[in-house]
C-alpha cells in the first residue's frame, strides 16, 4: 500500500514533491486541479491524499470535506505556510490526519505519509473484517471450528433455530454457551425480540424473586412502582437462565409454573400475564446427577431438558486451537487497532501442547495479550505434553493432528491463499498439496489460482 494522490496548483513545488515521494518508494498521483483528483478517491482507495491548503477556487479545507464525505477513515494530509498554521489546526479538528509547515524536507513528508499509509491499511483492513463478519453464517463465524463435534453443534443450532422447544446447553467454564444461546436467538424467528441473559448465580436472594418476575406498585416495602420482570421483558423473544444449577430450589418451583404455563404472576398481583418466550438454560454441572442428589428439582430438569446441546471444551476439539486462536487475534486486532503479530513456533506449541482449563475464555484473553504485543508465555506449564501414551493414540496420530492444526492456522493467516503459506513453512508447492490431501484439509476452490 504505497499510493498517493498529491495535489497542488505550484507544478515546480508539485513535481519536487512527487519526486521526493517516488524516491522513498511511494506511487504518486500528481494533480493541478482537486477536481480531478476527487475522481480517484473512492471507499476502497488504498492510500492516502496530500494536498496544499491555499490553492484558487477549492482549497484544501474544501478537499478535506469532500475526501471525508466519500470516506471519512481516508488520512488527509495538508501542507500549509507560516500564515496557515491556525487554518490548519482547525482542519484537523475536522478530521484532517496531519498537517506540514513549509518549508519541509522529503523525508519529513514520506515520514508523516508512512504513517496514514499504516493508518489507511488499518482501517480497511478493519473493514474488510467487518464486512467478513457480515458476510458468514452468524452461527458459523460466532462458533468457530472445522472438527466434527463443531459441525454437528452448528448444524444442531440450525434445526433449532425456527422453534420455539426449550434448550438446555451444557458444558465447562468458558465453552461459550451463552454464545450459543445467542446463536440460537439471533439465527431464529425470534430475532427481532429481545435476548435476555440472567445469571441465576449473580442475583441477590432478597430481589431474585422482583428481578425475574416484576412487581406490583405496594407489593412490598419500597416497591413503590409496577417493574416488569426480566422474563416478562423477553416476551416475543428469548429468556437465557445461566448458571440454572445455582437457583435456589424454592425458586425453581415457581420458575417451573412460568415455564409449563407460559405465564407470569409478578409479584403483589393476582393476575397472569401470557408469555411467548423461549427459554435457553445453560449448566456447567450435569442436572441429572444434581436432581438425584436433591440439589436441583427433578421435575425442572426434565421440563428444561426437551433439547439438550452439548459444548466440546477446548481441550476436546485441540485441532481447532490454531484456527480459533486466529479467528480471536483478528477480533483483537479490531478492537485494539493493532497488527497481528505473526505466530510463532513456539507459540504453536504451546497453544496445542497446554490443556485450557478457561476454555475460549481463556484463549480469547492470550489472543488478546499476543496482538498487545504483551504475551510473555502461558500462565503455568502445559498440562497436555501431547501425550503419546493416550490409550488408542499413536504417536504418528499425534504428529499428523498438530501438522494438520499448523497448516490450517497459516492457510487461515493467508486466507486460503497456497504461495504464501507454503513459502512460510519452508515446503514446496507440491509437498504442501500432498499434505493438504492427505490430512483431509478443507481448502478454498480458488485456492489454485493464487499460484499461477
Amino acid at each position: 500500500m504505497t499510493k498517493v494522490i498529491l495535489i497542488d496548483d505550484d507544478d515546480d513545488l508539485r513535481l519536487s514533491l512527487a519526486q521526493g515521494l517516488e524516491l522513498e518508494g511511494y506511487d504518486v498521483q500528481d494533480h493541478a486541479d482537486p477536481t480531478d483528483a476527487l475522481e480517484c478517491v473512492t471507499r476502497r482507495f488504498e492510500g492516502v491524499v496530500v494536498s496544499d491548503i491555499r490553492m484558487p477556487g477549492m482549497g484544501g479545507i474544501d478537499v478535506l470535506k469532500a475526501v471525508l464525505a466519500i470516506d471519512a477513515a481516508l488520512p488527509v494530509i495538508l501542507i500549509t505556510g507560516h500564515g496557515d498554521v491556525p487554518l490548519a489546526v482547525e482542519a484537523m479538528r475536522e478530521g484532517a490526519y496531519d498537517f506540514i509547515e513549509k518549508p519541509f524536507s522529503s523525508q519529513r513528508l514520506a515520514s508523516v505519509v508512512r504513517r496514514g499509509l499504516d493508518a489507511r491499511r488499518l482501517a480497511l483492513e478493519n473493514r474488510s473484517l467487518r464486512e467478513h463478519l457480515e458476510s458468514v453464517s452468524s452461527v458459523e463465524e460466532r462458533l468457530v471450528g472445522r472438527t466434527p463435534a463443531m459441525r454437528h453443534l452448528r448444524a444442531e443450532i440450525a434445526a433449532l433455530a425456527d422453534n420455539d422447544a426449550d434448550v438446555l446447553v451444557r458444558g465447562d467454564t468458558g465453552t461459550g454457551k451463552e454464545v450459543v444461546a445467542r446463536a440460537l436467538h439471533d439465527s431464529g424467528s425470534r430475532a427481532s425480540g429481545h435476548f435476555v441473559a440472567i445469571n441465576c448465580g449473580a442475583l441477590p436472594a432478597e430481589i431474585i424473586e422482583s428481578e425475574l418476575f416484576g412487581h406490583e406498585a405496594g407489593a412490598f416495602t419500597g416497591a413503590k412502582s409496577t417493574r416488569i420482570g426480566k422474563i416478562e421483558h423477553a416476551n416475543g423473544g428469548t429468556v437465557f437462565l445461566d448458571e440454572i444449577e445455582s437457583m435456589p430450589l424454592d425458586l425453581q418451583v415457581k420458575l417451573l409454573r412460568v415455564i409449563e404455563q407460559r405465564a407470569v404472576e409478578p409479584l403483589g398481583s393476582n393476575k397472569l400475564k401470557p408469555l411467548d418466550v423461549r427459554f435457553v438454560a445453560a449448566s456447567k454441572a450435569d442436572l441429572a446427577k444434581e436432581s438425584q442428589a436433591g440439589r436441583f428439582r427433578a421435575d425442572l430438569y426434565y421440563r428444561l431438558n426437551v433439547v439438550s446441546l452439548l459444548i466440546p471444551s477446548l481441550r476436546e476439539r485441540r485441532e481447532d486451537i490454531p484456527l480459533l486462536f486466529h479467528h480471536l487475534a483478528r477480533e483483537a486486532r479490531a478492537r485494539y487497532r493493532r497488527d497481528i503479530p505473526p505466530m510463532t513456533p513456539t507459540l504453536e506449541a504451546e497453544l496445542m501442547a497446554y490443556d485450557w482449563p478457561g476454555n475460549v475464555r481463556e484463549l480469547r484473553n492470550v489472543a488478546d495479550r499476543w496482538v498487545l504485543g504483551l504475551w510473555r508465555g502461558l500462565a503455568s506449564k502445559p498440562t497436555h505434553d501431547v501425550d503419546v501414551r493416550s490409550e488408542g493414540v499413536s504417536l504418528s496420530e499425534h504428529l499428523a493432528i498438530y501438522e494438520k492444526a499448523v497448516i490450517e492456522a497459516e492457510l487461515a493467516r493467508n486466507n486460503g491463499r497456497m504461495k504464501p503459506t507454503y513459502e512460510t513453512l519452508g515446503l514446496s508447492r507440491k509437498g504442501l498439496y500432498d499434505k493438504i490431501r492427505r490430512l483431509g484439509i478443507a481448502t478454498r476452490p480458488e485456492a489454485d489460482s493464487d499460484d499461477v
